[in-house]
């Protein structure tokens, strides 16, 4: 059969927004994500969780949130202090840590969900 050739990460995630300027901005002001000089944001390697979720699951929203990004971080408490300071709402549940490490949810201003994680060394 011969060997499968596979994708070797992510080179990027398009969504629509009804500011993409203003999105952008907070991405790159809040989390760092985004262009900054012309030049886009490079990952830090890493795993990366590719998982489709069952259609009736509030995970990460309502019904009709058809996706969430999960963001790593090297240190949970410092990008949530960061957060909270530029009066950003953060959500923490003790039941969302893991054995695979520690979590947190934030939302864009335009309500998407975002998943930060501090994988477990």
């Amino acid at each position: 059969m011969g060997t499968m050739e596979k994708v070797n990460g992510i080179g990027g995630f398009f969504f629509r927004a009804e500011d993409p300027e203003g999105l952008a901005k907070w991405y790159l002001e809040h989390l760092g994500v985004g262009f900054r000089d012309g030049v886009p944001w490079i990952q830090e390697e890493g795993p990366t969780v590719h998982a489709p979720f069952k259609a009736d699951t509030d995970y990460f929203g309502p019904l009709t949130q058809a996706w969430m990004i999960n963001f790593r971080v090297k240190d949970l408490d410092a990008m949530i202090a960061q957060l909270k300071a530029a009066d950003i709402k953060v959500e923490t549940r003790a039941e969302w840590d893991s054995e695979v490490g520690r979590f947190a949810r934030v939302h864009d201003p335009e309500g998407n969900p975002i998943e930060l994680w501090e994988p477990t060394s």
